[in-house]
């Protein structure tokens, strides 16, 4: 799509980032943002094109509000979902945004299974926080 061999309905584009609609919608209006930089993960993308595939995320979901806001898209709420691998449930290996208009009722759910039963004790957050914090650079 970013070469424009593959038609798409573009709704922005600039020198970082391109956002398209969903060809395979869950919902109208449900949109794509991916950066110009090909990168399967989102940890292996620059830090400028993370920043800028957020700010759009952020315009394109405050521009549906205002369609529904209008009686244009219907939206009360919306999703902003990356799928970071195929256990993730990436199909596409290119890091991509989804923005996804929602409503009370509209069928879609997302679940979490295997949700443990009650909270987890301290011992076993703190071990996921040093974990993360010993492998966390440059913040």
């Amino acid at each position: 799509m970013i070469r424009k061999e593959i038609p798409a309905t573009v709704i922005y584009e600039d020198d970082l980032v391109l956002a398209f609609m969903d060809a395979m919608p869950i919902n109208p209006g449900h949109s794509l943002i991916i950066p110009k930089q090909h990168q399967q993960f989102i940890s292996d993308i620059d830090s400028e094109y993370a920043a800028r595939m957020f700010e759009v995320a952020r315009r394109i979901d405050s521009a549906i509000r205002e369609s529904a806001a209008l009686g244009g898209l219907k939206c009360e709420a919306l999703n902003l979902m990356i799928s970071d691998g195929p256990a993730a449930s990436q199909e596409v290996y290119h890091t991509h945004l989804h923005v996804i208009p929602r409503w009370i009722g509209d069928g879609v759910h997302f679940q979490f299974p295997n949700k443990p039963k009650g909270l987890l004790g301290g011992d076993e957050l703190a071990f996921s926080a040093e974990e993360i914090k010993k492998n966390l650079k440059g913040l």
